[in-house]
């Protein structure tokens, strides 16, 4: 049996089937593939894609993996999608590696892809028609750019004989929006700081030791997408004596953050100055409660949206492009106002 063949009836057998039956006949149908649902952030993007649903008139199918690990989990509700032949599917990819066979399938099938929030990097040529998504090296940077106001003091007392310590919480290395907003906050505060004063330490993936450097950025990923493995990485940064500032990249690594202060009590506007991405329960608790300082929220609701709408342009035989679906920075003080309200979901 062809590849082809065995996936789609793989996919038609398997318990994470879509049932188009379900839908009204004469109706478009989009199934979108999202990363899980481990984070309130999918909650919201899902919001999104039924706003878009109702607004064009077409059914949607929200699906995702139990958490964002299972990269097996997510290329079974990919293929299960594909053999129901939907009008078009919005992806936000795990392992586009791992899903290559799968999307070239899709796209041999003559069905559109969208890309969404971290997009399907290094999908094959024509597959992807468009990505809606945040500009993540510019929201890393601009997360730098706020935590660099809030400590400048101290980073204009810091000698290379007493160096003071940021950390940098990721919650991984592979998915392309975390490495970016990761990345990104990194190139950002070294270029601003100035690359001959910064040594980026700790993980591999960003080490760029100086010696001599009056500013350490300590990298910190854990090796599996686990919150206790997280937390721990958090804790292990925490607790070193140079520390004056710390930032998590997405809502996992900002949860971790929080989660390891529960034991330290070591952050606070006059104490260790923490900031994060994204907008959980979590994160506006501790915004509230003084824990963290700031944060960087996505438009969760608007990435889901214009996924499905880049979606129904592509059906239609319109041109589409990317777009960036924008981000914010927030604080106590400001959370409340109408502009950020609306990107900031419990």
């Amino acid at each position: 049996m062809k590849l082809s063949k065995l996936v789609l009836a793989l996919g038609a057998a398997a318990s994470v089937a879509f049932s188009a039956s379900a839908f009204a006949a004469d109706q478009m149908h989009i199934n979108v593939v999202a990363k899980g649902f481990q984070h309130q952030f999918w909650k919201a993007v899902e919001q999104g894609t039924q706003q878009a649903a109702k607004e064009f008139n077409v059914s949607v199918d929200f699906q995702g993996p139990d958490n964002e690990s299972n990269i097996a989990q997510q290329v079974e509700y990919l293929n299960a999608a594909i053999a129901t032949k939907p009008a078009a599917i919005c992806l936000a990819a795990l392992d586009t590696r791992a899903m290559l066979d799968s999307i070239q399938m899709a796209k041999d099938e003559g069905i559109p892809m969208i890309g969404f929030d971290s997009g399907v990097p290094d999908a094959p040529e024509g597959a992807i028609k468009a990505t809606a998504s945040t500009d993540n090296t510019a929201a890393g940077g601009l997360a730098a750019a706020e935590l660099k106001k809030l400590i400048q003091a101290k980073l204009d007392a810091a000698t290379p004989d007493k160096p003071v310590r940021i950390g940098v919480i990721a919650q991984e290395s592979n998915s392309q929006s975390i490495v970016s907003r990761t990345k990104g906050f990194v190139d950002a505060f070294v270029a601003a700081v100035g690359k001959d004063k910064v040594s980026v330490e700790g993980h591999d993936s960003l080490r760029a030791k100086v010696k001599g450097a009056s500013v350490i950025l300590d990298v910190g990923i854990p090796a599996e997408v686990k919150d206790v493995d997280a937390a721990a990485v958090a804790s292990a940064i925490l607790e070193k004596k140079d520390i004056i500032a710390v930032y998590g990249s997405n809502e996992f690594a900002t949860n971790a953050i929080i989660t390891a202060n529960e034991g330290l009590d070591v952050l606070g506007s006059d104490k260790v100055i923490a900031v994060g991405f994204d907008a959980g329960t979590k994160v506006l608790d501790a915004m509230e409660d003084g824990v963290l300082t700031g944060a960087v929220t996505q438009n969760p609701v608007q990435i889901g949206y214009q996924a499905v709408r880049l979606a129904v342009d592509a059906v239609n035989g319109k041109p589409v492009q990317d777009v960036d679906t924008g981000a914010l920075w927030y604080t106590k003080e400001n959370m409340n106002d109408p502009e950020i309200s609306v990107c900031l979901y419990r």
